[in-house]
């Protein structure tokens, strides 16, 4: 194993042990519970979002989850990654994680690559099938959370017991 290798896999073993935005805030706009039927991990997670306007920012991104290091960790990397950003960035960010989960391993360009930042660690995952669902899963329930804050929908998901 290469020594990038081994510093990527540390970097996500470190976020899967102690994940940014974990814990759910009690105020948020919108709120989404994704599960990864394939393996079962599971995230719910909460967005608030800036004043609506033409550079509406996502103000805060909390979540819980269980399941694998992979899913656990790509979702705290990406909390750290879109914290603050202009929504209107969010789709270029999810786009981005999209194109280096879909590659097959073949590596992205470097511009992909500066836009995911520490995420560019998952670049290894995507020579797995199995394991590209578990990447994007806290991806997947940010787009849905952020689309349901956007249509004032701050109903709390339906979640099952235990999370």
């Amino acid at each position: 194993m290469s020594a990038m290798d081994q510093m990527y896999q540390q970097l996500i073993m470190d976020h899967a042990r102690a994940p940014h935005g974990r814990g759910l805030a009690a105020e948020f706009e919108g709120e989404s519970f994704q599960v990864n039927p394939t393996c079962g991990d599971k995230v719910r997670l909460r967005v608030s979002l800036g004043p609506a306007g033409e550079a509406r920012i996502l103000k805060a991104v909390t979540w819980e989850g269980e399941g694998c290091s992979i899913s656990m960790a790509s979702t705290s990397m990406m909390t750290v990654l879109v914290d603050g950003q202009a929504l209107a960035h969010l789709e270029t960010l999810a786009e981005a994680m999209n194109q280096m989960m879909h590659s097959r391993g073949q590596g992205v360009s470097d511009e992909v690559a500066d836009l995911l930042e520490d995420a560019i660690a998952f670049e290894g995952v995507a020579q797995f099938p199995m394991r590209i669902k578990c990447a994007l899963l806290g991806w997947m329930a940010l787009k849905d959370a952020v689309s349901k804050a956007q249509a004032g929908d701050n109903r709390p998901a339906h979640v099952p017991e235990g999370i």
